[in-house]
């Protein structure tokens, strides 16, 4: 287990918990601490996993899951916060129809790892997932307090959603990549394995060897790559794919700021 206490919650059995603010950001100052949140799903959480998240009085919850999987693995409620919830009726798991394939033919683990990258390639113009982006860049700008944005494993969709959230903040890319790529080492890696290969087994195939399903479990910088060089290449730039795509306009980008950049 690798923590970084900065900004990692280990909890029992809700995954790659993390506070993604706290880097720098051009022009100066820094994205608040406490006040954005990530992680995997929480279906499954204990009560102290319940506790700790209500601890953190979230006023809005955007889980890009699909209703498929919501179905499959409910988030149970919290204790006593009632944060606003944001949920798309559409299917955002694209990077599994990419993966699938290789899945049932007990691909390699470069079959394994070009499958991600497909997956990565076309992830940003899913139009579910421009759907909730939408409604996480919107919840953003206009519901007061603390959010948390999560997926099944935290590490994909919400690793996307995360680093344009960043991006727009004005974050550094190393520093972006950075905290993309915590999601190999931050926490229990084992548990957190474990959960997703469970996960993933249940709802798509059992074909791929353990290490296969490692490396779906994992990722990579050249992943998050690819999702923003795709982006430049069909929009001119992220910024004008959050605009233009996700509707936040420059007074959307401004009420984020100033929320969420601190000196």
């Amino acid at each position: 287990m690798t923590n970084h206490p900065a900004r990692t919650r280990v909890l029992d059995r809700v995954h790659n918990f993390r506070d993604y603010g706290g880097y720098a950001v051009s022009g100066g100052g820094q994205v608040v601490r406490g006040m954005l949140w990530r992680s995997g799903q929480h279906f499954g959480a204990t009560d102290d996993d319940l506790k700790h998240i209500d601890a953190l009085r979230l006023a809005a919850i955007v889980d890009l899951r699909g209703p498929k999987e919501r179905a499959k693995a409910p988030n149970p409620a919290l204790p006593r916060s009632q944060p606003r919830i944001f949920e798309t009726a559409m299917d955002t798991a694209n990077l599994m129809l990419k993966v699938n394939p290789v899945m049932r033919t007990e691909g390699s683990l470069a079959e394994v790892d070009a499958a991600m990258c497909a997956g990565y390639r076309v992830m940003p113009f899913n139009p579910a997932l421009i759907d909730i982006f939408s409604d996480h860049f919107h919840a953003l700008a206009t519901v007061e307090g603390a959010q948390l944005v999560h997926c099944l494993a935290g590490k994909d969709r919400t690793g996307l959603a995360v680093a344009l959230t960043q991006h727009l903040l004005g974050v550094h890319h190393d520093d972006i990549m950075a905290d993309y790529l915590l999601t190999n080492t931050a926490g229990n890696i084992e548990e957190r394995i474990a959960a997703g290969v469970k996960a993933i087994r249940a709802a798509h195939s059992d074909a791929l060897p353990e290490d296969a399903m490692r490396v779906i479990m994992s990722v990579r910088d050249e992943y998050l790559d690819i999702a923003f060089t795709e982006i430049r290449t069909q929009f001119g730039s992220v910024d004008a794919y959050i605009g233009n795509t996700l509707g936040i306009d420059d007074a959307k980008r401004d009420w984020i700021r100033n929320r969420f950049i601190v000196n």
